[in-house]
């Protein structure tokens, strides 16, 4: 059987702060809430993968790495962002402060895209932007809400010591995804 498994970057440690930022949107209605001790930036998402193929991915990922000149970093996390956008929202997320870790996360993804389109994963079909989705839009009830605190709010998540990447498995469950490490890659 088939792993859902996708490229992270979690945010360990940051669970408190995350809630906390999920606390500014209490009673939007529609908006269901990430668990903030499995909020992650997803470098890269694979899918459906035969597991005979774990160790090839992880030796990729290892050479991606290589690839990307990226060693352990500090990223900060803070701000707030919507996909697609803000009359149609269907992710809300927490950023990368500017100059504090994006371009290393982007660089990470580059070289795992590069890595893993070769094996024969399907590219991205938009740009890659260092984000951790914090929540999912259901229904367009609480939207003004949301916008509202998306566009006032600046909260700050917090600073990660980035020391590795994760090959994670998403297993589907009726009250939500979770995840668990396959492999990890030490930056």
């Amino acid at each position: 059987m088939s792993k859902r498994l996708f490229v992270s970057v979690d945010l360990d440690g940051l669970e408190d702060a995350v809630g906390d930022v999920q606390g500014r949107f209490e009673g939007a209605s529609g908006l269901r809430f990430t668990d903030p001790g499995q909020v992650h930036v997803t470098l890269k998402f694979l899918g459906d993968t035969d597991p005979d193929r774990v160790d090839d991915l992880t030796a990729e990922l290892e050479r991606a790495v290589a690839d990307s000149g990226v060693g352990p970093f500090e990223a900060h996390f803070g701000g707030l962002g919507v996909f697609p956008s803000l009359e149609y929202i269907s992710v809300v997320w927490v950023g990368v402060r500017a100059g504090h870790g994006g371009a290393e996360l982007t660089a990470l993804h580059e070289a795992i895209e590069d890595r893993t389109v070769a094996m024969g994963f399907d590219p991205e079909d938009h740009d890659f932007t260092p984000h951790a989705t914090i929540a999912r839009m259901d229904h367009a009830g609480g939207k003004e809400q949301v916008q509202r605190v998306v566009e006032d709010e600046d909260p700050d998540v917090g600073r990660l010591q980035v020391e590795e990447v994760r090959l994670t498995e998403s297993v589907l469950r009726s009250d939500g995804p979770e995840y668990s490490t396959v492999s990890s890659v030490t930056l």
